[in-house]
């Protein structure tokens, strides 16, 4: 058998050399897979070249190693193999082959079970590393496109369009119509017709997909180009398309029929929207069973109901709309309006603590908020707040309350408020835009010392060497100096990267970074992709700052033995400074 794959290959080898020098000859088409044909055709070639081609065949034949490693470059000999990604693998020190190790059911495993968890932005950031670098698919999952899937699962989970919109851009072989979808539908229901649209034209592979083509045929009417559009649908119609509801839309959009339509289709947001720009007077009510993304599409075009025509009695009503805030598909300001319609005396407000837990949630909730309003003591405002929050979670609606409550949150002084509500006030405190923080130097103390400029500034080997050894000189005259974990999470990255220790140094601290067992077996085995995965598990919905020492120190010592000092360097950037 492997004599016969041998041959194969030499046969190939053979054949795409004589098509290439055959092909300078000739503008004739060559059947480079009738290997008759083929040594008839280049029975003219010179003796001269025929020798340098059997020495390159010789070369390749030399070459081959295991027939069964996709990551062989001399052996790719699955047309199905792409690189699907977004970076470049010297971007972050990777390579090419950095799943060459994986095995394909632990990947499709960790991946399950990563998807579940809501990762923090640390944990994204390198599981973002991890899928959206080019590169060779584990194997076994590159036949059936799953590894491909598992990249466009995130980032549709993730609705980072720019993102979508760059992958998209860069992949453009993998003509998944899925993410398409996504991303112009995305923009439909959000009021953003334009935008759509312009992906249709920047787009360069060929759609094959009846939903998409129908996107594009609306775009081409409404950038006023009939003809095209005209000639674009009698080609689907040709081939078979169908579809009485878009027919009768496009013959109205095309000024084919003065007579606007009633049909109102829910099927998909092009449908519904195509309903609404066809449909005078066009009035939709929505309720507790209609598609989230016709919600959104409502709510973005302002077609929900006046919150000052909301009946106050229909409690189904007001559930709904609760639920649809949850799921960000209706305003929380608008829901927080809707709560200050509640006629409560004044008696009943000030008793709003005691008398809430008499009341349905939604009022409840109601009166808790207008209570809120009213109260000028810090330490209160904050524990109306937290009942609130708890009966929105109560009802699995936790989210109806999470922009709101800490625009609420900004504007309460931290030290005004009591001890027991600290971790409340922090947890539900957004932060829009994330603060640059700057950092002090504090020589006395390893990690906090002048050396992260290293990390942080690119210094050059040289001048680390020299202010390392000098550091430990100081805190070796220092008796009582005890290394932290962050201080040998600094060091052993410094001699990772190839710092020097004079010999009278080397044993000041021990290094233990517990590295546990799956990982370290994953280090031995080089299964990069594999470690990245774990390190995304482990950081999980944590902050690495929140993160112990220890977790730290093992991941830390993870990407050194791995040679990522890109990602290693923003970690430490993360942990080791005292922020200021």
């Amino acid at each position: 058998m492997k004599i016969l794959k041998s041959s194969n290959s030499f046969f190939l080898s053979l054949v795409f050399v004589l098509f290439f020098n055959l092909s300078t000859f000739s503008n004739e088409p060559v059947d480079i897979w009738n290997l008759d044909n083929n040594k008839k055709d280049n029975t003219n070639l010179d003796v001269q070249n025929i020798e340098q081609d059997e020495i390159i065949i010789n070369e390749s034949i030399s070459k081959e190693k295991n027939d069964n490693n996709i990551f062989n470059f001399e052996n790719l000999e699955n047309p199905k193999i792409n690189l699907v990604g977004l970076y470049d693998p010297q971007e972050n020190n990777l390579t090419i082959d950095m799943w060459k190790y994986s095995d394909s059911d632990q990947v499709k495993n960790l991946i399950k079970k990563i998807e579940k968890i809501n990762l923090s932005n640390d944990a994204i950031e390198i599981l973002e590393v991890a899928l959206l670098t080019n590169a060779y698919p584990p194997k076994k999952l590159n036949d059936n496109n799953e590894f491909t899937n598992f990249k466009i699962n995130y980032l549709i989970k993730r609705e980072d369009t720019n993102l979508i919109k760059n992958f998209l851009i860069k992949n453009e072989t993998i003509n998944n119509n899925r993410i398409v979808k996504f991303y112009l539908d995305y923009y439909l229901q959000n009021a953003n017709l334009d935008e759509s649209c312009k992906l249709m034209s920047q787009l360069k592979f060929q759609i094959t997909n009846d939903y998409i083509d129908k996107f594009k045929i609306y775009c081409l009417i409404k950038l006023k180009k009939n003809e095209e559009a005209q000639i674009y649908y009698d080609l689907k119609k040709e081939q078979g398309f169908r579809d009485k509801f878009f027919e009768s839309k496009f013959n109205y959009l095309m000024g084919y029929s003065d007579k606007s339509t009633t049909e109102i289709s829910e099927k998909s947001v092009l449908n519904f929207h195509l309903s609404h720009v066809t449909t005078k007077n066009f009035n939709y009510t929505a309720n507790e069973k209609t598609p989230k993304f016709i919600w959104r599409y409502l709510s973005s075009n302002n077609l929900l109901e006046n919150i000052k025509e909301i009946d106050l009695e229909n409690a189904k009503k007001i559930m709904t709309l609760e639920k649809a805030t949850h799921e960000k598909n209706y305003s929380e300001k608008e829901l927080l309006r809707l709560y200050k319609r509640f006629d409560f005396s004044l008696s009943q407000l000030l008793d709003a603590n005691n008398l809430y837990n008499d009341l349905p949630n939604f009022q409840a909730r109601a009166i808790l908020y207008q209570r809120l309003l009213l109260s000028d003591d810090p330490i209160n405002k904050v524990n109306l707040a937290m009942k609130m929050k708890s009966l929105f979670r109560k009802d699995k609606i936790e989210n109806a309350f999470v922009i709101e409550l800490s625009n609420i949150l900004k504007d309460i002084n931290f030290d005004d408020i009591s001890s027991s509500q600290t971790t409340f006030y922090q947890k539900n405190l957004i932060n829009e835009k994330k603060i640059q923080k700057t950092y002090n130097i504090n020589n006395k103390i390893i990690h906090q010392s002048k050396l992260i400029n290293y990390f942080a500034k690119g210094y050059s080997i040289d001048k680390a060497n020299k202010e390392t050894n000098d550091i430990l000189k100081k805190v070796k005259a220092n008796k009582k100096y005890i290394f932290s974990n962050k201080d040998k999470i600094m060091l052993d990255s410094l001699i990772y990267d190839g710092v020097d220790i004079q010999k009278k140094y080397v044993n000041l601290y021990e290094r233990n970074p517990n590295i546990p067992t799956d990982l370290q077996v994953y280090i031995n085995n080089e299964d990069i992709g594999m470690i990245l995965l774990r390190l995304v598990e482990i950081i999980g919905e944590d902050n690495l700052e929140d993160l112990g020492t220890e977790t730290l120190y093992f991941i830390t010592t993870t990407l050194n033995e791995i040679n990522l000092d890109k990602l290693r360097n923003n970690i430490l950037i993360k942990i080791l400074p005292l922020k200021v």
